[in-house]
């Protein structure tokens, strides 16, 4: 049988809802798929999933596959349609990274130097009181809530929390409030 009545074939046993019909036809036509993906896009891995996000697309949509139609030519066409998708996707992500950096209080270079002694502090403390710190003080857990998260007995909790705390404290130079 000649390729194209080979896929008419496939086709037609897809419609009608083989899976291993379809499956034949992913496995004839998904190396030129990739490779129109990779040379359009020009990333191999967005290129791999935009030929899967396709093959998803096509068995949903197999149906409406004319009889006779090119299916490397119908998988191509869905497959760019994708990636014109993924396209405008990641045009907005980074219209809404830049507002968001445009509108963010930019960072001195104390708050940075600032940072940098909080997390040489953080690293000094003992794991337990890290993680307590962590949870109680920079998460917003409630000491009960740490105590469940980390398996720990609520005052064992208490104690660190203060511990910790004081020990950041007279790291970076403050005062116990």
């Amino acid at each position: 049988m000649n390729p194209v009545g080979l896929d008419e074939a496939l086709v037609a046993a897809a419609k009608d809802g083989s899976t291993d019909a379809f499956s034949r036809l992913v496995e004839r036509h998904q190396q030129a798929l990739r490779a129109f993906l990779r040379r359009t896009c020009g990333d191999w891995a967005l290129a791999d999933d935009l030929a899967q996000e396709t093959f998803l697309a096509a068995w949903s949509k197999i149906g409406r596959l004319q009889a006779g139609a090119s299916v490397r030519a119908w998988l191509c066409g869905i497959g760019y349609n994708k990636h014109l998708t993924a396209l405008r996707g990641a045009a907005r992500s980074r219209a809404r990274e830049a507002v968001y950096e445009s509108e963010r209080p930019p960072a001195s270079a104390a708050l940075a130097e600032d940072r940098l002694a909080l997390d040489a502090a953080m690293a000094d403390l003992p794991p337990d009181q890290r993680a307590c710190v962590a949870l109680c003080l920079a998460a917003d857990f409630s000491h009960a809530e740490a105590a469940d998260a980390l398996g720990l007995p609520l005052g064992t909790v208490k104690s660190h929390v203060s511990r910790g705390r004081a020990r950041l404290l007279q790291a970076l130079g403050g005062r116990d409030a």
